[in-house]
């Protein structure tokens, strides 16, 4: 395996290099560094048009210039490493670096949410072909997949941020809503779990009616204004969690498995109120990773000791909602500082542009959800566009693996659907995704352009659209070009390793 990504990577850096000459050499004749000076009316404009050639060296050829800017980047096995300045003299590192920042905040969220969704509901539709659900997340999907990404900004603007900021001004849902929700929710329910006759009506009236008892609950409550778990919901949602976890991975029959997970959700419970009290004393980034560490630590015991001989299926599962677990108690403790956060921003908490609050003062938890409440409009567009993609390739794979003869004789030997679908099918199914992901991250590590222009994210979308405007931001658009480049060539190579961990009939060799 070392030698296949030594290989693959000595044959993609010479691609990339090859690249680079090429696109400096033809970026360099579309534009001219010197075209705002050129026109300029300052009484000093040729010392500053010299003085801007000297810092770019633009009395160089283009071909030997590129050479000095590879120089530099080479410069990196000395500590000396440079991507040049831009033609306002700042580093291309600290412009690059914070843009980077932004858009992996922005794509990271975006892509695991639009992969875990599209995949499961993707799967969900191909063991329901042709069903009325089928049909309808068919439509979505290519509704979806058709919208324009700028029309879908601005829709999310219109009632996901200005619409829920108007609704929490006044926090009333009427009954004739809570009917209709209710309804709609029930309908939805139904087609999702399906069945016949007398147990869709049965899955359709219990949908309808805990929708409209939890909808009247929020109201009654005024969750919306102060919203919280607290142990009681935390147990309650832990429990179904564990529950869902436990189907996926074992099965409910594996009882060791479902009861390692209740375990880790009654540790989780019963650590809430002192968690309380260390989210209070050391309010810090590095205690939420050391505190979801430990989740999984305490759940891979919980699950090793229960196993017996099943230990690793059990341990597996009952870490999943471990971590799961502690992530409702931080969502509860974000919850308890939205009021404050929401008397800090004026009242309208879902932001429509930037990536922060400027000169927002506060606890972690207060920026927490500042970062939250940003990322959420932008994050939604780049969801809604590529759920519909990975939808459609997660139940074209399935369907097709579901037909192959390994499958068929898994049936044949009695074996339940779920273990078919989750342990002989999903895995091969996985292999088309995994290389659609891989090329779509590297993609969108260059900006989502449309949608950092209309939500004025400062990401590496629109650090490039700024580098190609006159003047020419050459020195800019490399390092961008450069950055998508690298990261292409290592998903890439992530993914071809991914395809020997899901097929063992791959080799790397």
């Amino acid at each position: 395996m070392l030698s296949f990504i030594i290989r693959r990577l000595g044959a993609s850096i010479l691609v990339l290099l090859v690249a680079s000459f090429l696109i400096y050499n033809l970026a360099s004749l579309a534009g001219d560094p010197l075209g705002d000076l050129r026109g300029s009316t300052a009484p000093n404009k040729a010392a500053l048009i010299a003085a801007r050639t000297d810092q770019l060296q633009l009395n160089v050829p283009t071909p030997l210039r590129f050479f000095i800017w590879l120089s530099g980047i080479l410069k990196v096995f000395i500590g000396q490493f440079t991507l040049g300045d831009s033609v306002n003299g700042h580093s291309v590192i600290s412009l690059v670096g914070s843009s980077a920042a932004n858009t992996l905040q922005l794509v990271t969220a975006a892509t695991l949410l639009a992969v875990i969704f599209g995949v499961a509901i993707g799967m969900s539709t191909a063991i329901r072909q042709y069903s009325g659900y089928d049909y309808t997340v068919t439509f979505l999907s290519f509704l979806f997949f058709s919208l324009p990404a700028f029309w879908v900004a601005v829709l999310l603007k219109l009632y996901v941020a200005i619409g829920f900021n108007n609704f929490l001004g006044s926090p009333v849902i009427s009954p004739l809503s809570i009917v209709v929700i209710s309804l709609v929710s029930g309908f939805i329910w139904m087609s999702i779990i399906g069945g016949e006759g007398k147990p869709r009506l049965i899955i359709f009236g219990s949908a309808t009616v805990i929708t409209a008892a939890t909808l009247s609950f929020l109201i009654v409550t005024g969750w919306f204004t102060t919203p919280q778990l607290g142990p009681v919901l935390i147990a309650v949602l832990g429990a179904l969690t564990a529950l869902m976890v436990t189907s996926l991975t074992t099965g409910l029959s594996n009882r060791r498995a479902l009861y390692a997970a209740l375990i880790t959700v009654a540790i989780g419970v019963a650590l809430w109120y002192p968690l309380q009290f260390v989210f209070a004393a050391f309010p810090a980034f590095w205690l939420l990773g050391l505190l979801g560490v430990l989740s999984i630590v305490v759940g891979l015991a919980v699950g090793y000791f229960m196993g017996r001989d099943d230990r690793w299926p059990a341990a597996r599962t009952a870490a999943i909602t471990s971590f799961l677990v502690g992530l409702l108690v931080l969502a509860d403790r974000l919850m308890r500082s939205w009021p404050d956060y929401v008397e800090a921003v004026g009242g309208r908490p879902i932001a429509t542009v930037g990536a922060n609050t400027p000169d927002l003062e506060g606890s972690i938890w207060l920026h927490m959800i500042d970062s939250y409440t940003h990322l959420l409009l932008p994050t939604m567009s780049l969801i809604l566009i590529s759920l519909a993609g990975y939808t459609r390739y997660a139940r074209a794979s399935l369907l097709e693996v579901m037909n192959q003869d390994y499958v068929r004789t898994a049936r044949a030997k009695g074996l339940t659907e779920r273990t078919v679908v989750m342990r002989h099918a999903f895995r091969n199914a996985m292999i088309p995704i995994i290389t659609v992901v891989a090329f779509d991250v590297g993609g969108l590590i260059g900006g989502a352009v449309i949608t950092e222009t209309i939500f004025a994210w400062r990401g590496m979308g629109s650090l490039f659209t700024g580098a190609l405007k006159d003047p020419l931001d050459l020195n800019v658009l490399m390092a961008v070009f450069l950055i998508v480049g690298s990261f292409a060539i290592v998903f890439n190579i992530l993914a071809d390793l991914a395809y020997t961990a899901l097929d063992p009939r791959i080799r790397v060799s």
